[in-house]
């Protein structure tokens, strides 16, 4: 199959290949989608990501890919002009996600979750105050706080995905989430007064 996918696309260029996604054409698209998205897996692993993180990276400069062909707002000048359109939207994706602060929140709960991993080792006398609480606080959550931040953090799924799975909207989600982060943050912060 992955044969014939590349023998399909291989004969034609850029402007038959723009007819063919404005068309929808499954072959072609499928072959686009397998084509691109190794390079750019790589460079998010290169880059601070993951896998599930560069597979959402990936479908979303896909989507906008192919959106901007149907408008008509991509016009090819060279062979693998395509190619590097769709690799370019991924990348400043990317550098938009690093950017952002749901990066930087990730990266702090990461800090957290790699102390957590820690924590077995460490005599008692010796742990991090932060983390202790921190640990403590996450286990004060209610289950549907801790289910749904263990999906986004320890999981790595996308909002989209938890929305899927649990039914509701994305936008639900996400104001879910946050809820979660400032009830998770409200507890630690009564936990290092308890603690004091």
């Amino acid at each position: 199959m992955q044969k014939e996918l590349t023998n399909h696309t291989s004969l034609l260029g850029q402007e038959e290949i723009i007819r063919a996604i404005k068309r929808n054409d499954d072959l072609v698209l499928k072959h686009l989608y397998q084509k691109n998205y190794p390079k750019v897996e790589q460079y998010i692993l290169k880059n601070q990501g993951s896998s599930p993180q560069a597979k959402d990276i990936f479908q979303e400069a896909f989507l906008a890919m192919w959106k901007n062909v149907k408008l008509g707002k991509f016009l090819p000048k060279g062979e693998t002009a395509l190619d590097g359109y769709l690799y370019t939207i991924a990348r400043n994706k990317w550098t938009d996600f690093l950017r952002s602060s749901r990066f930087k929140k990730t990266v702090s709960v990461e800090k957290d979750i790699d102390l957590e991993r820690q924590h077995a080792d460490i005599p008692e006398e010796e742990e991090n105050p932060h983390m202790k609480n921190t640990l403590t606080a996450y286990s004060r959550l209610g289950v549907d706080c801790r289910s749904l931040l263990n999906r986004f953090y320890f999981e790595k799924k996308s909002l989209k995905e938890i929305s899927d799975e649990l039914g509701i909207g994305a936008a639900s989600v996400r104001n879910k989430k946050y809820r979660c982060m400032q009830k998770l943050r409200e507890l630690a912060h009564q936990e290092s007064k308890d603690y004091a």
